[in-house]
């Protein structure tokens, strides 16, 4: 997955309505806020502002609005293109200025799939990017006595990583992350070993 660092930008006409894309950094929902009240305040004139974005990694919310625009035309198109590149933590925001001459559903979809994939080039251009791993996150609880097991577990895994180890009671808690494709084989494992113990996934 790709998180973005930077604002990219493209702009284009389309049967004189002209549309401007921006794709701003942003983790939660107040910085969405914050960046799209910013731009609804500087393009006041124009007729929408649809947008599009996700959030975290693995990816655990995401969104798109079409602001007036016929129902699925705008921000759904341009949420496929920011799955299909794999990006995160961003906001897409297509501010459009009607020129006059109606474009249509199709028209629509593809101005607005046009205008997100323009700024995702132009993202890529500016080396804009972060790459960041999808990674699971779980935790195994064991009594104090075995706190060893589970990092005997995970050193047979090299690509699983103890986070930290706390105690609560008579227990032993490992959290740890792991890429998706290794749970499996991690809860057999950890079955196998502790005679049917569970991991807790997040």
């Amino acid at each position: 997955m790709r998180r973005l660092k930077a604002v990219a930008i493209h702009r284009f006409r389309e049967k004189a309505s002209v549309f401007l894309t921006e794709l701003h950094p942003a983790r939660d929902a107040q910085e969405r806020v914050t960046v799209l009240s910013s731009l609804r305040k500087r393009d006041f004139d124009a007729t929408h502002h649809c947008s599009a974005w996700r959030e975290g990694v693995p990816v655990t919310a995401f969104g798109a609005d079409d602001d007036g625009e016929p129902s699925g035309t705008a921000g759904r198109p341009m949420l496929a293109v920011l799955e299909g590149a794999g990006a995160t933590d961003l906001i897409a925001i297509c501010v459009r200025w009607y020129g006059g001459t109606k474009l249509g559903t199709g028209g629509l979809v593809r101005a607005y799939t046009e205008g997100v994939q323009g700024a995702l080039i132009m993202a890529d251009e500016l080396g804009a990017w972060e790459v960041v791993r999808n990674l699971r996150r779980g935790e195994i609880r064991v009594p104090v006595a075995q706190a060893h097991l589970p990092f005997a577990l995970l050193g047979a895994f090299p690509a699983a990583a103890a986070l930290e180890q706390a105690f609560e009671g008579g227990s032993a808690i490992l959290r740890f992350e792991c890429p998706p494709d290794l749970v499996p084989a991690l809860e057999g494992a950890w079955s196998d070993r502790s005679r049917g113990g569970v991991i807790r996934w997040e």
